[in-house]
């Protein structure tokens, strides 16, 4: 809902000041020249009020969703029921190799943990529950989570997360299955804000699409988008994107459906798959050009482009279904002070909720200097 800004009461300084002026001189019956001693004074207790003003409207808007931010938030979510989410570590699989098949059951306890490889045991991973290896087989599979919370475990590709660090017998490899993900830092005032306006629909026991929207976000801070759809009667499709754009894994996709399998939220009658999005990816070249006049500006404005075109690529992947549009690029690539901007990648593409776009190959090419 696009609402208007509100102003609880007004915080025009020259307003406030000369309206106390005013007031004054009625009472007094005598007129303060701008040197009296008097009409100083009387500004000095202008500005104090105007300040006085300020926080007035800064906390009455405060009590407002729209602007609400920091601890105050957190206890209109605590009203509504809806915590802040904690910082997430990100998770992968881990599968554990025995060095010969053994007559008896070999018990991987939960909290062994295993470094990345070349992290010098900084950044490591722990599982998350008990594994055992049944008699005769050699490989066993279990979830992990990073020690780390936040987005400094996330990016781990298969096979880097190979340091035993809690030696166990007859263990001889472990390995990550899954690029690690999920990791996220405490959620932010916006999406905060975002899950608190929505959680109403999280009261309702009869799976509408907001109520499993919300549920999903709340699996984990990681989570920035999420479509839920029914592609058939008594079936329900969840759609995850994760912080950053990141396509979600596998690891990430369960984690959301284990949250979703609560009966008190998941109707019995509902079978909900959780899929990852479908990438769209798209190219992005351009050539800009600067105006002649800033010349001295040239390196600083070289800068600002490539920061916008990221900055633009962030913007895209940032939504589900959000349509590849070259009017945001161009439009970010002149605000960052070029002249002219002609863009031969990305065409406008409509997309699905069920996609987000995805950079691909990135090419900026600065076309010179070019008079008004």
């Amino acid at each position: 809902m696009d609402l208007p800004d509100i102003q609880f009461v007004a915080e025009d300084a020259a307003e406030t000041q000369q309206s106390i002026i005013t007031v004054y001189e009625g009472l007094t019956g005598r007129t303060l020249q701008p040197a009296d001693p008097v009409r100083l004074f009387l500004s000095s207790l202008a500005t104090i009020i105007v300040q006085q003003r300020v926080l007035i409207n800064q906390t009455a808007k405060g009590n407002l969703l729209r602007y609400a931010s920091g601890v105050l938030l957190d206890h209109m979510g605590a009203f509504q029921g809806s915590e802040r989410l904690d910082a997430a570590a990100a998770i992968t699989t881990l599968q554990f190799t025995l060095s010969i098949p053994l007559s008896s059951v070999t018990a991987i306890p939960a909290g062994t943990r295993v470094g990345a490889q070349g992290g010098d045991g900084s950044i490591f991973f722990a599982t998350t529950e008990y594994l055992e290896i049944p008699a005769g087989a050699t490989t066993g599979t279990v979830t992990a989570e990073c020690a780390t919370a936040g987005p400094s475990g996330n990016g781990f590709l298969p096979g880097q997360i190979n340091v035993l660090m809690d030696q166990l017998p007859f263990v001889q490899a472990v390995t990550n299955l899954t690029a690690s993900s999920g990791g996220a830092a405490v959620e932010t005032d916006a999406a905060y804000r975002e899950r608190i306006r929505t959680a109403p629909e999280s009261y309702s026991t009869a799976g509408p699409k907001g109520a499993y929207e919300f549920w999903a976000k709340s699996t984990s801070a990681a989570i920035l988008d999420v479509y839920a759809y029914s592609p058939a009667a008594g079936r329900v499709t969840i759609v995850p994107l994760l912080v950053g754009g990141v396509i979600p894994g596998q690891d990430v996709l369960d984690a959301v459906a284990e949250t979703l399998e609560d009966r008190g939220i998941r109707p019995l009658t509902d079978l909900v798959t959780v899929t990852a999005p479908a990438a769209a990816a798209y190219n992005t070249v351009l050539t800009y050009y600067i105006n002649r006049s800033r010349a001295a500006e040239v390196p600083a404005i070289q800068a600002a482009v490539t920061a916008a075109v990221a900055a633009y690529q962030l913007w895209q992947r940032s939504k589900l279904g959000r349509h590849i549009n070259p009017s945001e690029l161009i439009a970010r690539v002149m605000a960052a002070g070029a002249q002219r901007v002609v863009p031969t990648s990305p065409v406008y593409t409509a997309l699905t909720p069920l996609q987000v776009a995805q950079e691909g190959t990135t090419t900026i090419n600065y076309g010179g200097l070019v008079d008004d």
